[in-house]
C-alpha cells in the first residue's frame, strides 16, 4: 500500500502561482482591447461603462474609424485604480 501526504497549504500556493503566471501570459498576448473585450473584462454594459468611467480623463482610449480601442496594460491599471477609489 502506498500513501501520499500533501501539504494542502503549499499545494494551494503552488496552484495560485501557476494560475497567476498563466493569467499574465494571457494578458501579455493582448496589446489592446476593443469595446467588447472591455465589457467582458469589466462585466459591465457599454452604457454602464460610459456612465461610470469612460469619460474620466485618465481612461486610456483611442478611436480609429468608428471603433474604440483601449491599450490593455494601461486600461487594466486605470480600472484597478478607479475601482479602489470607489
Amino acid at each position: 500500500m502506498v500513501q501520499v501526504k500533501l501539504d494542502e497549504q503549499q499545494l494551494r500556493q503552488l496552484c495560485q502561482e501557476q494560475i497567476g503566471m498563466l493569467l499574465k501570459e494571457y494578458d501579455a498576448d493582448l496589446v489592446y482591447w476593443d469595446a467588447a473585450e472591455l465589457m467582458r473584462r469589466t462585466q459591465m454594459s457599454w452604457n454602464t461603462i460610459q456612465d461610470r468611467f469612460f469619460f474620466d480623463s485618465r481612461m486610456p482610449k483611442h478611436k480609429l474609424g468608428g471603433k474604440w480601442y483601449f491599450p490593455a496594460r494601461k486600461t487594466r491599471e486605470f480600472l484597478e485604480t478607479w475601482l479602489a477609489e470607489q
